[in-house]
């Protein structure tokens, strides 16, 4: 019998009404579980759904599905039957959005599907990759094996997204705090002096005439600033709704400097470590390239990828195909080849893809190297240059007095 929701009503010890419901397998069970809570129950259904008021709403966090895999991982090597896993998982996780998922997975589990299966029901939460290499799992008998690779492969992807914000944090708050100041200068600093060469009568120097003009215009249209960054971001998201307006500007983020590297190394080593994981895990190749395509989120990259799915599907090796998209970096498919040379694709691509991550993080700190300063510099010009323009007006005037 599978598990599932009960609402009651039932009386406390002090004889306060409290109504709710739990998870059992049955009535009767859901009436042990209240009566070990020390309610006296006076009424119980079944309910279709669980109470999420509150809970539904919450997005999982990549740590929750981490924590969930690794969890999962030890459990399973411990040859812990699946439903038991779940429910013990059920029992240990502290995210309760990803407790709910696991109650409802531990539901589908008993009523016959797969964990497979029951995983596809929230793509929003586990990747293709991820139902596949479980698919591939459960089929073989060999999840205990797949599992601990899949933990090791969501680690490392967490611990590279994290890299990347550590590294952008600093010059991203530098930029924010160096536009905030020279507008407060602009805005309510400049407008001061204006005061004072009106009632001294002198003619204003051109250079401070223009930040005085820049000042009005920011005291009375500054809302327009708000305006157009509200306007660049929506046109932004604009773009992404069309399939080809998305093309465009993933073809547009590839061709600029240092950025386009830097993403297509990125979106590299996402392909390779998927394409890698998913070979090891014993999926044929067409398959994983297939889902391995769909995890990468340029379309420019993705579209070379289907044409590589094409020429491979008609005979040609993996290596020689991606070379013939004049896409891909020259060491992804001379890699690849000798790993199909060799029997060795798969762990010769999970290599490939630590190699592209360090490239990422060198190239991340590189840019965070050169940013930084060239912020500070433009917050000194900036700051510096409004200062010392409105005081070298102030000692002109003075120097006309006398």
């Amino acid at each position: 019998m599978s598990a599932a929701y009960y609402r009651y009503q039932a009386y406390d010890a002090q004889g306060n009404v409290m109504t709710g419901q739990v998870n059992a397998e049955s009535e009767r069970e859901a009436l042990k579980i209240l009566q070990g809570k020390k309610l006296i129950p006076v009424k119980i259904s079944r309910s279709d759904q669980a109470d999420t008021k509150g809970m539904g709403k919450k997005r999982l966090k990549a740590r929750d599905v981490l924590d969930f895999t690794t969890g999962l991982c030890t459990l399973v090597e411990a040859r812990v039957p699946l439903d038991k896993a779940l429910r013990l998982l059920e029992g240990i996780t502290e995210s309760a959005a990803m407790r709910q998922l696991v109650i409802t997975m531990r539901r589908d589990v008993k009523e016959g599907k797969s964990l497979a299966e029951a995983m596809e029901t929230r793509p929003d939460v586990f990747s293709k990759m991820y139902i596949n290499i479980v698919r591939a799992g459960e089929e073989g008998g060999i999840l205990h094996q797949l599992l601990p690779d899949l933990a090791d492969f969501l680690e490392t992807n967490a611990k590279n997204r994290q890299a990347i914000l550590s590294a952008m944090i600093y010059p991203i708050v530098l930029l924010v705090t160096g536009i905030i100041s020279v507008f407060l200068l602009l805005a309510f600093v400049v407008p001061q002096f204006a005061v004072m060469f009106e009632d001294a009568g002198t003619e204003i120097p051109a250079s401070a005439a223009f930040l005085l003009a820049v000042s009005s215009f920011i005291q009375s249209y500054g809302y327009l600033f708000i305006v157009l960054i509200v306007g660049l971001v929506a046109w932004w998201r604009w773009l992404d709704q069309d399939p080809q307006r998305k093309l465009r500007k993933d073809e547009f983020l590839l061709s600029t400097p240092l950025l386009g590297a830097l993403l297509l190394y990125k979106d590299c080593a996402v392909f390779a470590r998927t394409l890698g994981a998913l070979l090891e895990a014993g999926i044929p190749l067409i398959r994983a390239l297939r889902v391995s395509r769909e995890v990468v989120s340029n379309t420019d990259i993705a579209r070379h990828l289907r044409q590589v799915e094409d020429d491979v599907r008609s005979g040609s090796g993996l290596g020689i195909s991606l070379e013939k998209t004049n896409r891909f970096p020259t060491l992804l498919h001379q890699l690849i080849t000798v790993g199909e040379e060799s029997g060795r694709t798969g762990s010769i691509l999970l290599k490939t893809a630590a190699s592209f991550d360090t490239s990422v993080k060198n190239q991340m700190s590189s840019l965070v190297s050169a940013l930084q300063p060239a912020l500070i510099l433009f917050l000194g010009i900036a700051v510096g240059g409004i200062t010392i323009t409105m005081l070298s007006a102030v000692f002109s005037m003075n120097t006309v007095d006398f």
